[in-house]
């Protein structure tokens, strides 16, 4: 018998689940996500299974990890600070593809180097300016980021960065060539910079899940869910901590599959801070060509074909001003939900609430609370920071910690990265008051969605009377919003044809107008999705029926869908893909670009056998690294030629490798 452990950690839950057989769910459990030591929230989850299912922990065969971390990072900018060492590019390319914005004022240095398309060194290496540069910036960051100009034909001059990274800092380096082999140099940079942000906060999860477990009594090796579904070592996703972002979301794919065993469908995961929408065709999510894109963050890591979207059971409740009527708007921020944070600090947060509500004139920030994030070390931060971060003790009232509006960048600043959290009205306090949900502290959200009512719209009346009818609002928002997510995810996938973009037809007023039982006058309006929905996430049960009825659609809500994501973490498989290419820098001579650096034949046939053998060798390497056994590699060559003078000429080839097998497992 095999026993399988599966693991996610949410923004707002924890779920485990244990697996017989890899046929049937025999228990499941749910625990608050600890954001100061997520192993807390894991280990909570981890004993309830292992109760339920009253089984012995040293029986588990596999366990494994899947995570919104990652995801949830990037999409509120979070993220430990790192340096960035750009080699042969310019100063200009520092604004493509974000870059620039992924830097968020982190240091960086151009340095001189880098190589042709063919490979060949377009100017030496500047080690002496980077020597200088480490320096003085090496005691400054958690990491580096190394970007050369064609380091997937040569990646000469990003090793040398690296050597001397390690050699004058210690710090952990990510190369480009490492994560990617394709070109697009300003793309790599980008996945190479938010890859060394992640470093360390990946680090200390998997460390903290390992040594937990361990104290359970679960010995059976850890694996961490990729962003394409497949599963990998702990290890391998320490040194490769950006190809987790999507896991949690990969994983739900393959659980939403593993759980309704549908063939074509679209998937819609609701957490506390996203919600993650894929398409499942012939039983497989696809994978998107041109890289996993993560709030404005377009990468090129290998990752399911989905639509993250800020958008979840604790998004912030925005106010709209504009109109007579006025009304509210979600995400893309996550806040703490007050009717949670007031589980820390009953009386202190129903004091605060109180006080408020007897005021006259509301205050900017009624509603709002802080409080630190347990464990954070507050390193490198400006005077201003530093004042506001000192000042906040246990949870207190927004308005008490800031004394100008000039502290709000700071405060903001503190939030990415990391050191504190914001409470406020979210949809999950909207749901208590409700009595939709009812697992934490009712009284507190209804006090806060009083406040938050209070506030007058263009007509000069307040936005809601009653706390009732503002939850109500709040949840109408939630389920129009999230039917634009799905209409906007079809769109992008049935591609029609037409000249706006999927988010743009999605909202477009003809679309709109044709929802919820259409227009009926001269003319006829019917719109809504075609495809049914699998709605996973905890609060799916509650939120989604609503969604179906606007949108037209068949809603399947399996059981165990709360839990999808714990399940996928244990029913894929481990899946090494790696690419590398041949050239033709000239007639006769065909070009193998390896690690080592280029190798040049005279051969085609040859060229081609020697690259493939390599990535085979790579590719088995690394996926016994990952964890797998039983594996089997296929291989796929990709070769463009164009006609000269009624005959074929060479012009380059892309061999893919992928070897895959099934995690390995604790025996005995």
């Amino acid at each position: 018998m095999s026993l399988s452990l599966g693991v996610d950690t949410g923004g707002t839950y924890t779920d485990a689940v244990l697996i017989r057989d890899e046929e049937d769910v025999i228990a499941s459990a749910k625990a608050l996500t600890t954001r100061h030591d997520l192993a807390e929230g894991i280990g909570a989850a981890v004993s309830a299974v292992l109760t339920q299912a009253d089984v012995d922990p040293a029986e588990v065969t596999l366990a494994s990890l899947s995570t919104t971390l990652a995801t949830n990072a990037l999409v509120e900018g979070q993220g430990e600070r790192v340096g960035l060492i750009l080699i042969g590019f310019r100063e200009a390319d520092l604004e493509k593809h974000g870059l620039a914005e992924a830097l968020a004022g982190d240091p960086v240095v151009v340095l001189e180097g880098g190589h042709d398309h063919a490979g060949g060194e377009k100017a030496p290496l500047d080690e002496v300016r980077l020597s200088d540069w480490l320096a003085d910036h090496g005691a400054e960051v958690s990491g580096f980021a190394v970007a050369a100009q064609f380091a997937t034909r040569n990646p000469a001059h990003e090793q040398r960065a690296t050597a001397l990274v390690t050699e004058l800092t210690g710090r952990p380096v990510s190369a480009s060539h490492h994560l990617s082999a394709k070109l697009n140099g300003p793309k790599r940079a980008l996945t190479a910079v938010l890859n060394a942000r992640l470093i360390g906060m990946i680090d200390r999860l998997i460390s903290r899940a390992e040594t937990r477990l361990g104290e359970l009594g679960v010995t059976a090796p850890l694996m961490v869910v990729r962003g394409d579904g497949a599963l990998i070592s702990a290890q391998f996703a320490r040194e490769r901590p950006i190809e987790t972002i999507l896991s949690g979301p990969a994983a739900s794919i393959v659980g939403a599959r593993w759980l309704t065993k549908a063939d074509d469908a679209l998937v819609s995961d609701i957490g506390g801070t996203t919600t993650d929408v894929a398409v499942l065709r012939s039983g497989r999510p696809a994978i998107d060509p041109d890289g996993a894109q993560v709030g404005p963050f377009r990468t090129m890591v290998e990752a399911v074909a989905m639509r993250t979207f800020g958008l979840g059971g604790d998004s912030e409740v925005h106010f709209v001003a504009e109109g007579l009527q006025g009304g509210v708007t979600l995400g893309p921020k996550r806040l703490v939900p007050v009717s949670l944070v007031a589980l820390d600090d009953p009386e202190g947060v129903h004091a605060a609430l109180d006080a408020q509500l007897l005021r006259a004139v509301p205050g900017e920030h009624d509603g709002r609370f802080v409080r630190l994030v347990q464990g954070a070390a507050p390193v490198g931060l400006s005077d201003r920071e530093t004042g506001v971060f000192q000042r906040i003790e246990g949870v207190m009232p927004l308005g008490d910690v800031l004394r100008s509006r000039i502290e709000i960048k700071a405060l903001r600043r503190l939030v990415e990265r990391g050191l504190v959290q914001v409470s406020g009205v979210t949809p999950s306090d909207a749901s208590h008051v409700l009595d939709r949900v009812s697992v934490w502290d009712r009284g507190a959200a209804e006090k806060a969605l009083r406040l938050f009512g209070r506030r007058r719209t263009g007509a000069g009346v307040m936005l809601a009377t009653e706390a009732a009818g503002l939850a109500q609002m709040i949840i109408d928002q939630l389920t129009h919003q999230t039917g634009l997510a799905l209409l906007e995810t079809a769109f992008a996938e049935e591609d029609m044809g037409f000249d706006l973009p999927p988010d743009q037809l999605a909202r477009h007023i003809l679309m709109l107008r044709g929802l919820n039982g259409g227009h009926r006058g001269l003319i006829r309006l019917e719109t809504g999705l075609a495809s049914a929905v699998i709605g996973l996430g905890a609060s799916a049960a509650s939120y989604y029926p609503a969604v179906a009825e606007r949108m037209g659609c068949v809603m399947k809500l399996p059981e165990h869908g709360g839990v999808a994501n714990a399940i996928g973490a244990v029913v894929g498989r481990v899946t090494i893909r790696r690419s590398g290419t041949v050239t033709s820098p000239s007639e006769g001579k065909f070009r193998v670009h390896l690690d080592d650096g280029p190798e040049d034949f005279l051969d085609e046939k040859q060229a081609l056998i020697r690259l493939e053998t390599h990535l085979e060798a790579v590719a088995r390497v690394d996926a016994e690294a990952a964890g797998a056994q039983g594996i089997r590699v296929r291989t796929e060559r990709d070769i463009k030629r164009a006609k000269a003078e009624a005959r074929e000429v060479f012009i380059e080839a892309t061999i893919t490798v992928e070897a895959s097998g099934r995690p390995r497992v604790a025996e005995g």
